[in-house]
């Protein structure tokens, strides 16, 4: 049964074949959720083959189900005002006013990516808003994110700046790509210092060597990484048996 949902969506190497199905029976699962819960939703709500109005629907949906949590991650941060707060949605919000129980994130795997969407972000009002580093490709500076910000829409001067909260994860996948280690420190020292929660979720398929547990099968190593003037090792050793672990610790900062 539920393969059959996903029949079409992806190509025999797995890719995504850019189809959108709607699963609209879906939607009212929260409805029947008494104990509060947090909902991740992952699929991009905002992709463009997204209608409107299922979008909306969905809002309708969290906006009675206020015990929940809903976490929102989009690579297409520009389209929810328009659709939250402009005519393609009917105007569904009114200016500044924002659903409570509702987080809205957006993807940055690279600094490009970072510097595209996290100010498109900033803009939007947000319970919590947040940054998805997953999978991580690059290094990536977020000061933009963490630091203070000022709105440039005064309806929206009454919510929280900034960032509130940073996932990093690697790639997984036959095709995974590894990342430096230094890539993950760097972002995680970042967060320390802002005092924003940081959560690592995963190397992926590599681990680094020095890691304890990178010698649990063997793999084959990655070539150099782009950081100018350092080598690291890095081994195939299945998502599993890469772990979490960053600097021997785990971290799993979560806002609030």
């Amino acid at each position: 049964m539920i393969g059959a949902r996903y029949t079409g969506l992806t190509n025999e190497q797995g890719k995504w074949t850019g189809k959108v199905r709607l699963m609209w029976r879906d939607l009212e699962k929260p409805r029947h959720v008494k104990k509060p819960t947090v909902w991740a939703v992952w699929n991009d709500l905002f992709h463009e083959n997204v209608p409107a109005d299922f979008i909306i629907y969905v809002c309708e949906i969290m906006c009675a189900c206020p015990q929940h949590t809903f976490l929102i991650l989009t690579k297409r941060p520009e389209r929810i005002e328009p659709v939250f707060y402009g005519e393609e949605g009917n105007w569904y919000l009114g200016g500044g006013d924002y659903m409570p129980n509702v987080w809205l994130g957006v993807t940055a795997e690279t600094q490009q990516r970072a510097n595209e969407r996290i100010p498109v972000l900033l803009q939007i009002p947000a319970a919590v808003r947040f940054v998805s580093c997953e999978p991580l490709l690059s290094e990536i500076n977020l000061e933009m994110a963490l630091e203070d910000f000022q709105p440039l829409n005064p309806d929206f001067s009454k919510k929280p700046a900034p960032v509130q909260w940073i996932i990093l994860g690697g790639e997984s996948g036959p095709r995974a790509r590894p990342i430096h280690a230094d890539w993950a420190r760097s972002v995680r020292d970042q967060c320390v210092e802002a005092g924003v929660p940081f959560f690592f979720k995963q190397w992926g398929e590599w681990n680094p060597e020095g890691q304890r547990n990178w010698m649990a099968v063997k793999g084959r190593k990655a070539g150099n990484n782009n950081l100018p003037g350092y080598r690291t090792s890095m081994y195939r050793v299945g998502q599993k048996a890469a772990g979490r672990l960053l600097d021997s610790r785990e971290w799993s900062g979560f806002p609030g």
